[in-house]
């Protein structure tokens, strides 16, 4: 189920002229767009645009996301507040057909996708929305950098014992020793 949904049923839309629309979710569908996103916070969130009929059955979709999210830091788990803004354009295609090859190339138009009944203005909202997250968010000054940890009374692994190779050349240089000394 989606967290957030504001349907619009293509039967319904204008085939001459372009629908405009304005979508600020309130506070309860924020909150669970940012439990279904894993963020800390969603304090604004807006998907602004419209959809222009293109052809005798398709539609365009051209908008701008506007989001003040909050995440946590990938290093130390603190706060990482951040405003973005990115472009979204899809386009419904009645003719559209999904590839039906495990292995198909990826089309050079990704924003195209079959037109169904409903285009659902929350579900673009989210999808676009999780494709514009950070993927790491850090806090000023985050720095993971020498990080070293171990259990007590243990030695913690450090670059030099995770190499696999490293030894190799003393115990090429031991059997070239052992000779000499007999």
């Amino acid at each position: 189920m989606l967290p957030f949904s504001h349907p619009l049923r293509t039967a319904a839309l204008p085939q001459r002229k372009p629908t405009r629309f304005d979508i600020r979710p309130d506070a309860d569908a924020r909150a669970a767009i940012a439990a279904d996103l894993g963020l800390l916070a969603l304090s604004d969130v807006r998907l602004r645009g419209e959809l222009t009929p293109t052809g005798r059955s398709d539609f365009a979709l051209k908008a701008q996301l506007e989001a003040d999210v909050v995440q946590a830091c990938v290093v130390t788990l603190a706060p990482v507040a951040a405003h973005l803004a990115e472009p979204v354009a899809r386009r419904y295609l009645t003719n559209w057909q999904e590839p039906d090859a495990e292995e198909s190339e990826v089309p050079e138009d990704d924003s195209a996708e079959a037109l169904t009944e409903v285009i659902d203005l929350g579900q673009v909202l989210s999808e676009a929305l999780a494709l514009a997250l950070p993927l790491y968010p850090r806090a000023p000054g985050a720095d993971f950098t020498g990080q070293i940890a171990a259990e007590p009374g243990t030695e913690p692994l450090t670059d030099e014992k995770l190499r696999p190779f490293a030894g190799l050349a003393d115990l090429l240089r031991k059997p070239a020793e052992d000779a000499g000394d007999a």
